[in-house]
């Protein structure tokens, strides 16, 4: 959902050239800047390697929910999976800016109670580590873009709770189409902060 989201504020942005999507399975949009390669062992890049230089900015969005995951396996899945993608991309493009979605309740001391808070913290520092350019997406409730198709199944039922949160909790509820214009003014423009909660997004989006 956040992917798709992303990508089409990015394909509708005149300050971007060019998007590459690197798909497991594709994703059904079209567009004169897109292209889309399809790869399902994000552990093995080798195959795609030379395609993936020359590029001014990432914006990761893939996750997973930690929900009925091992510990271990939602920290091959999280940290492990992003760090081997994240390293590759460094070596590639060195000044590139990397923005990573993680989420709101994130654990940047890697020490508190949540498990999953911990693993998203190790993963944002050791990305602000990897990268001179590096920004982490706290978002929380997130509106999706007009004509998006890969929904989770929960959010029709509930996306009538949007304009209510947002109103009553604007620190909790942001759209998509702020998510996605925040991360291009970010490459562009860069931000005072790396870590990035709703309000940072939404200010951010507007500059």
């Amino acid at each position: 959902m956040v992917g798709e989201g992303v990508l089409l504020e990015c394909l509708d942005h005149p300050d971007v050239e060019q998007v590459l999507v690197i798909n497991r399975k594709p994703g059904g949009v079209s567009h004169p800047k897109l292209s889309e390669f399809i790869h399902k062992d994000f552990f093995n890049l080798a195959p795609i390697e030379q395609q993936l230089s020359g590029f001014n900015a990432c914006f990761f969005c893939l996750g997973v929910s930690s929900v009925g995951m091992s510990a271990e396996e939602y920290k091959h899945t999280t940290y492990d999976l992003t760090l081997n993608f994240a390293q590759l991309l460094a070596r590639l493009n060195p000044e590139m800016t990397f923005c990573y979605v993680t989420g709101a309740g994130t654990d940047s001391s890697e020490k508190g109670r949540t498990a999953w808070a911990r693993v998203k913290g190790a993963t944002e520092n050791a990305l602000m580590r990897l990268f001179k350019h590096a920004y982490m997406f706290r978002p929380g409730f997130m509106k999706a873009m007009p004509g998006q198709k890969n929904l989770k199944s929960y959010y029709k039922p509930i996306a009538w709770l949007y304009p209510i949160g947002r109103a009553l909790y604007p620190a909790g509820f942001c759209t998509l189409q702020e998510v996605g214009l925040a991360m291009i003014n970010a490459a562009s423009k860069g931000y005072p902060k790396q870590i990035l909660e709703v309000k940072d997004i939404v200010q951010l989006a507007k500059s």
